[in-house]
């Protein structure tokens, strides 16, 4: 047996984060009040009731900020006001005051690596001289060769392409690169400017004092900029996979971003109630991520390196071993998560052969996934993960089982991404369709008329939430019954016992539930004793946990 030495944070008297199940909203997608088919804060207030129904303990919003929307949002003109497509800062207030009736806590999303090139700041920058104040605001570079034609090194934006782009001057000719590391319409930040750092401190003040919980930090690892911008020849990936004692890529994970968020939690921490930071840090390996929620930066830091592990006993067990041990060092829980605003749903990535790269999207003439096996194990991968000790994230429409749109027509796609790389990675759109309520209302339900910003597909009628409410079996059920029995076992403030881990079956206790998930082709009898608590899936004979389900017994 091995044990993993997490201890439980806290104990019974944890502050919330540690434990808590967090819903991220996707707001263009999960539902909407006008009829102009892209999702709005009206319509994610009226369904707040659905959250609590389900037994989630915060909602995580993506981005609603004034945007010209060259990447849905991510691209911030106004980081103080709402975009009128999503509504009014008075319906954030409501949302906000809303949730909080109903005992949901709200943490928005905060975008600081990079601005949109509508915002002020990036127009004064351009309208100004280089070496100028406005221009310091951002990383302006000469370039390179005589005439500097030449980008000023080889970075990749992570969008494909390169990562500079050169702006014509005030005068007419051609000046200086900008750099990008997303679209040429998100400008990267200078971190090392102080005017920066301050006006995101007041940006932090601003949505505390209108009382939300806290904040989800994009690229959280991407702020600092090794000074000397040195080329980098390999492929540029947003998640840095090195090992701890090797280079690290000059635009990632650079240790100076500490800094910058023990600033941040000193303004969190004269807030009360428990306000939360979260990194999105695509960092490996986990000794490396566990330094962005060390006691005076971050609270959470998303688990990437689980969501992408090889849906195996012997790579689960290490991963999750290796995730606790990792966050045990530094005192914090540690945040599992499987889907996302940025990749493949799971019920559709499991359902692709073990193994398999995770795409950067599925669309027409890929390989499709198998649907009936990914949803299969994505139910026990779900029930897994629920029952591990700490915070979890669920993504809007996965406690409906929805799998990828892995059929959306190509000439519907909006990511930049499927641009920038000539066509050859489809991107991110499949996973944000907008959700199905309603099997046979218009746009099923997602709001008054059959509108929608991205096509939804027929078989969404199957998945809608009405179709599953109250019915035994259903995946919605599974999820809601999985949050009350976590809820109660107090599982997200436990500690994790290893009893078997080989290459077929993975058991651990927690507390007084066992969790055992079987991996392998033949059918596992659970111990004399065993009182079935929840299951992924139906047993064989009541007894036998058969391949890819997962169960919770006492016993």
């Amino acid at each position: 047996m091995h044990e993993t030495n997490q201890q439980p944070v806290g104990g019974a008297t944890a502050a919330w984060w540690t434990e808590a199940v967090i819903y991220q909203i996707y707001p263009r997608s999960f539902a909407e009040s006008g009829g102009d088919g892209i999702g709005d804060l009206p319509g994610i207030t009226a369904r707040l009731d659905h959250l609590v129904e389900l037994g989630v303990d915060a909602v995580w919003l993506s981005p609603f900020y004034p945007s010209p929307q060259a990447d849905a949002g991510y691209d911030v003109a106004d980081y103080r006001d709402v975009d009128p497509l999503f509504g009014t800062l008075a319906d954030a207030d409501r949302l906000i005051a809303a949730a909080r009736e109903r005992g949901l806590r709200v943490i928005v999303d905060l975008v600081p690596n990079h601005t949109s090139s509508a915002h002020r700041w990036f127009t004064e920058a351009l309208a100004a001289a280089p070496g100028s104040p406005a221009r310091q605001r951002y990383i302006f570079r000469d370039g390179l060769g005589p005439d500097g034609a030449e980008p000023p090194n080889d970075w990749r934006s992570v969008f494909g392409g390169p990562a500079w782009t050169r702006v014509i001057g005030p005068d007419g000719r051609p000046d200086q690169w900008y750099l990008h590391l997303f679209d040429t319409a998100q400008p990267d930040l200078n971190w090392d400017n102080p005017e920066v750092r301050a006006e995101f401190l007041d940006t932090l003040r601003f949505w505390l004092d209108r009382g939300v919980d806290g904040f989800r930090v994009d690229v959280a690892h991407g702020l600092i900029k090794q000074s000397d911008l040195a080329n980098w020849h390999e492929p540029q990936e947003i998640l840095s996979g090195r090992e701890i004692d090797k280079p690290r890529p000059p635009m990632w994970d650079q240790d100076g971003v500490h800094e910058i968020y023990r600033d941040w939690r000193r303004v969190l921490d004269s807030y009360p109630g428990g306000r939360i930071l979260v990194a999105e840090a695509w960092v490996e390996p986990a000794e490396r991520l566990a330094a962005y929620v060390r006691p005076d930066e971050m609270h959470q830091a998303f688990n990437f390196e689980y969501l992408l592990a090889a849906w195996t006993a012997p790579a689960q067990y290490a991963v999750i071993t290796r995730s606790l041990e990792a966050t045990d060092a530094v005192g914090a829980p540690t945040t599992w998560v499987l889907s996302n605003h940025d990749v493949v749903r799971h019920a559709s990535r499991l359902g692709l052969p073990v193994g398999t790269p995770r795409p950067n999207g599925i669309g027409i003439g890929d390989p499709q996934p198998d649907a009936a096996l990914g949803l299969r194990r994505a139910r026990a991968a779900t029930l897994l993960m629920l029952a591990l000790p700490g915070s979890a994230y669920l993504y809007q429409g996965e406690e409906l089982g929805l799998p990828e749109h892995t059929t959306l027509p190509d000439e519907a796609r909006q990511d930049p991404t499927w641009k920038r790389s000539g066509h050859t990675e489809r991107g991110r759109d499949g996973c944000r369709v907008p959700i199905p309520w309603e099997a046979d209302a218009p746009s099923y339900g997602f709001g008054p008329t059959d509108a929608s910003w991205l096509p939804q597909p027929s078989l969404w009628a199957e998945y809608a939430r009405d179709r599953q409410h109250g019915v035994p079996g259903s995946t919605y059920e599974m999820y809601r019954t999985a949050l009350r029995l976590r809820r109660e076992h107090g599982l997200g403030r436990g500690t994790l016992y290893w009893l078997a881990s080989g290459d077929e079956v993975l058991t651990f206790r927690n507390g007084e539930v066992t969790v055992l998930t079987n991996f392998g082709a033949a059918a596992v009898p659970l111990p004399d004793g065993a009182e079935l608590v929840h299951a992924s899936g139906p047993l064989d004979g009541d007894r036998l946990v058969p391949t890819d389900v997962t169960v919770w017994y006492l016993g």
